[in-house]
């Protein structure tokens, strides 16, 4: 009876670790589909959302940044394979043949963006730009197919820039998936921890950016 009773201690013991463990996991997976974002971000409609009226998986990420929307905003008009890279980590999306090269000055031969321009991911991936507010927002939409196959999701990536009444801007980046595919779920879910390390770093470039270019500016530097 002794022995039934320290079974069952352990079994207890260890249900409550494994159900730690998944609490872990979705608070985790919580917070890197939220980081910096606030409820009412979160819960905002931002231009792109009606592209894909009923998401699988969303993540709503946002940065403070301490420059004015004008100096934001040409960073990510630039953005794509071949203009001003993604200002993520270029030696890990070059690993896999993305030829990505961030650049650290806004060009203008890379400002004009339209809808139906590719983004490019790769020299042989992109996605199509779906809606342009210059100065407000670029949203491309798309997928990265499967070898010949074409992608089991649909995706939307909105870059949305917000001034603030302080003279800051704060850049929000929605993620929206919907999945075409029954199993293409068991696909995007584990891309939501690489997305948030990419993304998360991405932001962080264009923030650095943007407040260095404001920083020479005021300070009469070319």
């Amino acid at each position: 009876m002794a022995g039934d009773g320290a079974d069952v201690t352990r079994g207890v013991r260890a249900g409550s670790v494994a159900l730690a463990g998944v609490a872990a996991v979705l608070v985790g997976r919580r917070w890197q589909a939220r980081w910096g974002a606030t409820p009412d971000e979160v819960g905002a409609t931002f231009p792109g959302d009606i592209l894909l009226e009923a998401p699988d998986v969303v993540a709503t990420r946002a940065i403070v940044i301490a420059a004015e929307p004008a100096r934001v905003w040409p960073w990510i008009a630039q953005m794509g394979q071949g203009r001003g890279g993604l200002y993520s980590y270029d030696f890990l999306e070059n690993l896999v043949g993305c030829d990505m090269h961030s650049a650290d000055e806004v060009v203008p031969a890379w400002q004009q963006v339209e809808v139906g321009d590719d983004f490019r991911l790769h020299p042989e991936v992109a996605l199509s730009v779906a809606v342009v507010e210059p100065g407000r927002a670029l949203v491309v939409r798309g997928g990265v197919p499967m070898g010949e196959e074409a992608a089991p999701y649909d995706f939307t990536w909105a870059f949305i820039v917000v001034g603030q009444v302080d003279g800051t801007t704060r850049l929000i980046v929605r993620e929206r998936y919907l999945c075409t595919q029954p199993w293409a779920r068991l696909l995007v879910e584990p891309l939501q921890a690489v997305s948030f390390a990419m993304s998360q770093k991405m932001m962080r470039g264009i923030k650095r950016r943007a407040e260095h270019l404001q920083v020479d500016d005021d300070d009469g530097r070319p």
